[in-house]
């Protein structure tokens, strides 16, 4: 076991190279490429036994990708943001493949507005296309979510290509110490791949379905891909549990933090639920019981992990760093659908939305959060979604939006006496 300084690209890497990966698909997008540099480096050094292709697209890349996992291949990839969308359509299709492989993304907003920061309206776009999902906070949990998710990929029991979040920027390009286990107790974790639980077997079929099918085998074959996503579960479970003795590392399905005898909890994903771990120290030290309940795996939905935590509890406080144009935050929405119907009185839910674009989350606003999910509790209603945004940065874009109304006007002017002059 060593320890290291590693962004979290690079424990990506590292955890695809421990990993044993025979094929590596790719194709370059900020904030996702020093993953695939990093790799090609090793490849041509001979320091990685693998074999390496640029595609012309995200599209080709991941459809190359499940081809080479269908046929009992070790498959990574990655990408981020608008590559993830271009992709979308072979995510549903290797899902369907049953094509077990490891896709990295590097969460990036979309456009429009162009940014290179992150948010996770990518990734969650993605949610129902069969692909599982991981979410990390750390870069030590990237790379051990990479090893978990060689293994759950490639149980029998699931066969689902596997999407292993990290935050662009705040994960992607910030250094971190990671302790790096030996090629050898990584073997004996991941083990081998077995291409006979993937190839397609006139012997001994799965269902795995490709051809034009009508409504009737077509349903079939997409609830037999539900269950796979729902037998994940207690897969990710087991794996997670070996992961745990034998590296020393917990990653539960659901991160709970200062659970025990809070009356609000704080609801997130991604890293900056590591500023919501310091806020609850913060709230604590004040005397406000708050604690953190963070979803690592968000497909499949681990809604039972999250029933029993928010169980009791008076109010909380969801924060979704995504925005579901119409509707809020997605991940409120999901929130609400698995403590609907539970026994007992739920929670009051109060949705917030905050870091879009990478905007940063201060610390006074974990404290206004808790605030306002209190009063909510107090008053016993539950208000609209709140997007987290200062006075400061409202006047900041009518700043803006002043000097590009003058310079329009500046523009106009020219061009009206320009054309009086041709005229």
């Amino acid at each position: 076991m060593s320890r290291t300084l590693l962004t979290g690209n690079g424990a990506a890497a590292w955890g695809a190279r421990l990993a044993r990966v025979d094929y590596v698909p790719a194709f370059p997008i900020t904030p996702q490429t020093e993953i695939i540099e990093t790799i090609a480096k090793w490849v041509d050094t001979g320091e990685m036994d693998a074999r390496m292709v640029t595609l012309e697209s995200e599209h080709s890349m991941i459809t190359a990708a499940g081809a080479a996992a269908a046929t009992g291949v070790r498959v990574f990839t990655a990408t981020s943001s608008q590559g993830l969308l271009y992709g979308m359509e072979m995510l549903y299709s290797v899902a369907g493949w049953r094509a077990p492989f490891v896709l990295v993304n590097v969460s990036r907003g979309l456009s429009s507005p162009l940014t290179l920061e992150p948010d996770h309206n990518d990734i969650l776009a993605a949610r129902d296309s069969g692909c599982l999902q991981i979410h990390c906070s750390t870069c030590q949990e990237v790379f051990d979510s990479m090893l978990i998710a060689y293994r759950l990929a490639e149980d029998e029991r699931v066969r689902l290509p596997v999407i292993v979040n990290l935050d662009g920027f705040y994960l992607s390009f910030t250094r971190e110490p990671v302790e790096l286990p030996d090629q050898e107790s990584v073997r004996d974790y991941v083990g081998s791949y077995d291409p006979e639980t993937t190839l397609f077997r006139a012997s001994a079929p799965s269902s795995q379905g490709v051809a034009v099918l009508g409504g009737g085998p077509y349903s079939y074959f997409r609830y037999e891909l539900h269950l796979a996503a729902r037998n994940a579960l207690r897969v990710y479970d087991q794996v997670a549990g070996e992961f745990a003795g034998r590296f020393g590392r917990a990653h539960r399905a659901v991160e709970a933090y200062r659970m025990e005898d809070a009356d609000i909890a704080f609801v997130m994903i991604g890293s900056f639920a590591t500023k919501a771990r310091a806020a609850v120290d913060r709230l604590r030290d004040d005397g406000w019981r708050v604690g953190l309940v963070r979803p690592r795996l968000l497909r499949p939905f681990p809604a039972a992990h999250l029933q029993r935590l928010l169980a009791g509890k008076r109010g909380a406080a969801v924060i979704d760093q995504n925005l579901s144009m119409g509707l809020g935050g997605v991940l409120h929405s999901e929130v609400a659908s698995a403590l609907y119907g539970q026994d007992g009185a739920p929670p009051t839910l109060v949705s917030f939305v905050a870091g879009l674009g990478g905007r940063d989350i201060a610390d006074e606003e974990f404290f206004e959060m808790a605030a306002v999910t209190k009063r909510a509790i107090d008053k016993d209603e539950t208000p609209p979604p709140r997007l987290l945004y200062t006075e400061a940065e409202l006047r900041e874009v009518r700043k803006l939006q002043a000097i590009a109304h003058v310079e329009y006007e500046q523009l106009r002017g020219a061009s009206g006496a320009n054309e009086g002059w041709r005229r």
